[in-house]
């Protein structure tokens, strides 16, 4: 199968594709991502979403708000930050927004009169020092070469960074087997205590919500969209109990169950 991420190749979501299939295409956005595995183009795509450090990728949780798609496996990488460049010469530091964040500490410290400028990708960032002796990047060690060096390791604040990634796939291929699962809800409704109603049905059920994350629905203001992934497996009975419950709720909108999936690690 051939498997699309976020290009151009040598980025993180390239590694963790990588893991998928050696077969990878690449687009510039998250949102071209998802709408081409939602259409057909493609039978699996990788997505970046959620960072240790930076929290959740807001493009990726619109991205499966808006599209019809299942979520098959989830993928976490360690990230390994460098600062890639021609020489010691460089006025600006270029890279993805949130490896920029991410080693903000060690830019601080070392390089506090540098430029920074959020680019497309890590890899992007790597292209440009490439090209320009006046720019560095951070990226993956393994981008050094080709007229660029490593000029400083491990430079991401926390030792424990990583990221989380969905293979995400057409929406007939969800299943409801894995020790995890994702869903999309949407109340269309606000009152007080709308949130701990959503919330109550795993706690009665002893299942463990990891993440729970709104974003705004684009209807109205303060109308919101809950992305919720917890630690059971959609055939689980319990699991599904508490999925209708979710539903009564939910009446006057909609829920959508992205699957169940296992995790795996990609050094």
């Amino acid at each position: 199968m051939t498997v699309v991420t976020l290009g151009p190749e040598g980025t993180y979501s390239h590694r963790a594709a990588a893991a998928v299939d050696e077969d990878v295409a690449f687009r510039e956005s998250v949102t071209a991502i998802v709408a081409a595995v939602a259409e057909g183009e493609f039978e699996r795509g990788v997505v970046a979403i959620e960072n240790s450090i930076e929290g959740s990728v807001t493009e990726s949780l619109d991205a499966l708000m808006d599209n019809e798609v299942a979520v098959v496996r989830e993928i976490v990488t360690p990230i390994r930050h460098a600062l890639l460049a021609q020489d010691e010469t460089f006025s600006t530091i270029v890279s993805h927004a949130q490896a920029l964040a991410q080693c903000r500490e060690y830019l601080n410290e070392h390089h506090p009169e540098a430029d920074r400028e959020a680019v497309a990708s890590t890899a992007r960032g790597v292209e440009l020092a490439r090209e320009d002796p006046d720019v560095a990047a951070i990226g993956h060690p393994a981008n050094a070469g080709d007229g660029i060096d490593v000029l400083a390791e491990d430079l991401q604040d926390s030792a424990s960074n990583s990221t989380r990634f969905f293979v995400v796939a057409p929406a007939e291929d969800a299943t409801d087997a894995g020790g995890k699962s994702s869903f999309v809800v949407y109340p269309n409704t606000d009152y007080p205590g709308l949130l701990l109603e959503l919330l109550e049905p795993f706690a009665d059920r002893d299942i463990n919500l990891t993440r729970v994350e709104s974003r705004p629905s684009g209807e109205r203001l303060g109308d919101y969209v809950f992305h919720v992934d917890i630690s059971a497996g959609l055939y689980e009975d319990r699991t599904q109990a508490a999925l209708e419950e979710i539903r009564e709720i939910a009446d006057n909108g909609w829920v959508r169950e992205l699957g169940s999936y296992d995790v795996e690690t990609v050094v």
